[in-house]
């Protein structure tokens, strides 16, 4: 047995220099080397109430797969997360597990907790290298019985690899050129590469997973349509968030204001920044502003940066220990030189005589009383507006569900703000035989949290199926 290293502190991670990787779009974080995986992984207690285990939306047996880690067996460690989580490396890299596993781990209680997600990345990565076979098909497979999945993002995907593995012939159809919904469009590159995502999709692929591209789901195929002439038995829901919310103020119509969506998409997707070798443009200009402070604010901010602006703000209504992004996002961010406006609105965007974007008037805030979400709301300071000049404004404060499912298949019951009405175990809407999940029916979350929403869909789609 490995001897346990006891030492508060989590082993730290190599990555690019600050200096450096502003200048980049590689990945920031360089992973965990064998001998830098071994002495993180003899950090783990191997609890055997598993409470990491329960903070886990996919129920990856974490202590029993660090405890390979520790023991040198690597392929054996991968194999024991691949039993649950089919986009192991995506969620080593991206998975908020400050607030989920590593939060329940009891090393944490006197010092760092163990680094769950960086030993997740590195036995996925070994896997990955040695070119080992992913997950097999289950024995007395059902091909002859065939589910949709509407949308290629993390939740769909998630729930097509579990139904593929349960023998399924499965079809994913995304709407746009490409699969991996957010993983590809929203995360950058620095953070998550494509290539690891198109490596995760690889895989699914290999299990017989179908997955077709450019087909508009409420548009160029309806619900029932899917379920009655194409002959699909059930379908799964999965096409995220991806209406942007903007703030209404006066100038969000003018050239140089973006949505989130809409600035990631088009340097992740279209390569704006190497414009014009892309047919994409870009207008940034010597500063930016990016309104919001989750983790897709961060993103787009660290985009900015590395696509030429020179001054970058975050502009956060809020303080500091409200920001909702990851710490690691936060620290990354300070780190490359973005500037923090904490406790500030954007109260109205003005324009040149061109109409493009010029400067952003400001307001000072200060916290009042706890809102409905608990945290203290933000209240104007009186006479302390004051002016950004800036030459872009990316609006991160959120997103909705996109209508468009919802309003072309009669009787499909939703809420009130746009989400697909669903039970919270399994997915199933008021429509024999649909089921949804993710962020298409709790708003925008995170990746894992939709992964867990298409895992339990695929097994109550099975049940459903079985029954019929």
């Amino acid at each position: 047995m490995a001897e346990k290293n006891m030492s508060p502190k989590k082993t730290p991670m190599p990555e690019q220099v600050p200096g450096v990787r502003v200048r980049n779009f590689n990945e920031v974080a360089l992973g965990y080397t064998p001998e830098q995986a071994l002495e993180e992984a003899r950090r783990c207690l191997g609890c055997k109430a598993e409470p990491c285990v329960g903070g886990c939306p996919v129920g990856v047996r974490i202590p029993k797969f660090i405890s390979r880690v520790a023991e040198g067996d690597f392929a054996g460690a991968a194999d024991i997360v691949a039993q649950a989580n089919a986009l192991p490396a995506v969620c080593g890299r991206v998975c908020p597990q400050e607030t989920q596993c590593e939060m329940e781990c009891l090393r944490g209680k006197k010092g760092d907790s163990v680094a769950i997600g960086r030993l997740e990345r590195f036995v996925a990565d070994t896997r990955a290298q040695a070119g080992a076979p992913g997950a097999t098909v289950a024995s007395g497979a059902r091909g002859a019985r065939r589910v949709s999945v509407v949308g290629a993002g993390p939740s769909g995907l998630t729930c097509a690899g579990e139904l593929a593995k349960r023998g399924y012939a499965v079809t994913v159809f995304e709407a746009l050129h490409t699969p991996g919904g957010v993983l590809v469009y929203g995360i950058p590159e620095f953070r998550l590469p494509k290539e690891i995502v198109r490596r995760e999709i690889a895989g699914l692929r290999e299990l017989g997973v179908e997955i077709i591209t450019n087909v508009v789901v409420g548009k160029t195929l309806s619900l029932d349509c899917l379920l009655g002439e194409e002959g699909y038995s059930a379908v799964y829901i999965a096409s995220g968030a991806g209406l942007p919310k903007f703030q209404g103020i006066p100038g969000e119509n003018l050239n140089g204001v973006y949505s989130a969506n809409e600035f990631l998409t088009r340097i992740n997707l279209m390569r704006a920044h190497e414009f014009p070798k892309f047919d994409t443009p870009l207008r940034l200009g010597g500063a930016a502003a990016v309104v919001g402070g989750g983790n897709v604010a961060m993103d787009a901010a660290r985009c900015a940066l590395r696509a030429g602006a020179r001054r970058v703000y975050i502009v956060y209504r809020r303080g500091e220990a409200e920001l909702p992004a990851r710490l690691e996002e936060i620290h990354h961010a300070r780190e490359e030189g973005v500037v923090f406006k904490f406790l500030t609105v954007p109260t109205r965007i003005d324009g040149d005589e061109s109409g493009f974007v010029r400067s952003v008037e400001c307001q000072e805030m200060e916290l009042g009383e706890p809102d409905e979400s608990g945290r203290r709301r933000p209240v104007a300071k009186p006479g302390s507006t004051y002016t950004l000049e800036v030459s872009a404004v990316v609006v991160a404060i959120g997103n909705t569900p996109n209508p468009l499912i919802v309003s072309s298949t009669p009787g499909l019951n939703s809420e009130p703000w746009g989400g697909i009405t669903a039970d919270s175990e399994t997915g199933a809407t008021n429509r024999p035989g649909v089921y949804a999940g993710g962020d298409a029916v709790t708003g925008a979350a995170t990746v894992i949290q939709a992964m867990g929403a298409g895992k339990a869909a695929a097994a109550a789609i099975d049940e459903y199926i079985k029954r019929l």
